[in-house]
């Protein structure tokens, strides 16, 4: 069968790598280039819901961070360049008796909804690794279902490994067999249009990069800021979420701030060359959950869109259930997940 992805993001790209693999011939098309929108960003936290009040939509994502590492060392050989994936945890300080008490009994939530395959803890400093922000209890929750990766990196790496597994990159083209919409706020924003309601919309981050080595430590999350260390040598910051802008591709003051929390939660970081800032525009659904299944516009289409915050997080499963869906006509999208959840 013939697969069209419109969209060289981490759904697209994800989606088509899941149908490539399963024998069909793909065709990626994206007049952006690869990571060409909001997935061509800097910080790559892919961090879990907390273990608590399980939903359909945890599970989702507890599945996907699982199978990462499988996913990304299938694709690694493929590539022949860094994927810049992986498991490395996330550290949080604890602020107070209240938060160790909350950690504590979502370490015991853990056990049972992460099903020995990850941990949530509460650790004390000297049982973690690189330099960590200051705790007033001493205490931290370190998890080990975190991971981390390079958004723009892995884009790269995705899309080298589906050119040399026989599949196709182009800025133009034809649709050619089934078609999957995977183009971000561009689609979003043209349901909202069509449906005369919102839809869906854009959300600006800003995120920064900084010369800092703490790749062999976690990722950290404090003063609601995520850290980043990323696998050449630099430390991700990030991100603000922004629902009103002017500009989609600058960043300002707004970063400032962020990078502020940063350093003072951080103070190591505070003399690290900041050697990128960067703005971008993410496709976050109405329902905050990706949009899954049959494009409402498109007859004999599909879409996978609304990655928001998540999409890195979300992309493995989402190419498994698009795949299932689009070659073999087998729907596992989760309810919250369709289109009509937006609609």
């Amino acid at each position: 069968m013939d697969i069209t992805v419109r969209g060289a993001g981490i759904f697209g790209l994800s989606v088509a790598w899941a149908c490539l693999e399963r024998g069909a011939r793909v065709r990626v098309i994206d007049p952006n280039g690869v990571g060409g929108g909001a997935s061509g960003g800097i910080v790559g936290a892919l961090a879990p819901h907390v273990p608590e009040n399980w939903n359909e939509k945890k599970e989702f994502q507890f599945q996907s961070l699982i199978g990462a590492e499988a996913f990304w060392n299938n694709v690694a050989p493929w590539a022949g360049v860094e994927t810049s994936y992986a498991r490395t945890g996330r550290v949080q300080p604890l602020a107070d008796d209240r938060a160790v008490e909350l950690a504590q009994a979502r370490a015991k939530s853990a056990e049972a909804l992460w099903r020995g395959e990850a941990e949530w803890r509460v650790v004390t400093a000297e049982a973690l690794a690189g330099p960590l922000p200051e705790s007033p209890t001493g205490l931290y929750v370190h998890d080990t279902l975190t991971a981390r990766m390079f958004p723009r990196q892995a884009c790269k790496a995705l899309a080298a490994a589906i050119v040399a597994r026989g599949g196709e990159l182009a800025l133009a083209g034809e649709d050619v067999g089934q078609t999957v919409w995977a183009t971000g706020v561009h689609d979003l924003l043209q349901l909202s249009e069509h449906f005369g309601k919102p839809v869906g919309n854009a959300v600006k981050g800003q995120g920064a990069l900084l010369a800092y080595d703490m790749r062999e430590g976690p990722q950290i999350f404090a003063n609601t800021v995520h850290m980043v260390p990323h696998w050449n040598g630099t430390v991700a910051i990030g991100s603000t979420s922004e629902r009103e802008f002017t500009e989609a591709g600058s960043t300002d003051a707004q970063l400032d701030v962020v990078l502020e929390k940063a350093y003072a939660a951080v103070p190591a970081l505070r003399g690290a060359k900041v050697v990128e800032r960067w703005a971008g525009l993410r496709p976050r659904a109405k329902s905050r959950a990706p949009m899954l299944g049959r494009h409402p516009l498109y007859e004999g289409a599909f879409i996978a869109n609304g990655g928001f915050k998540i999409g890195f997080g979300m992309a493995v499963k989402v190419s498994e259930v698009m795949a299932s869906l689009v070659l073999d006509g087998v729907d596992t999208v989760p309810a919250e997940f369709t289109p009509e959840a937006s609609l």
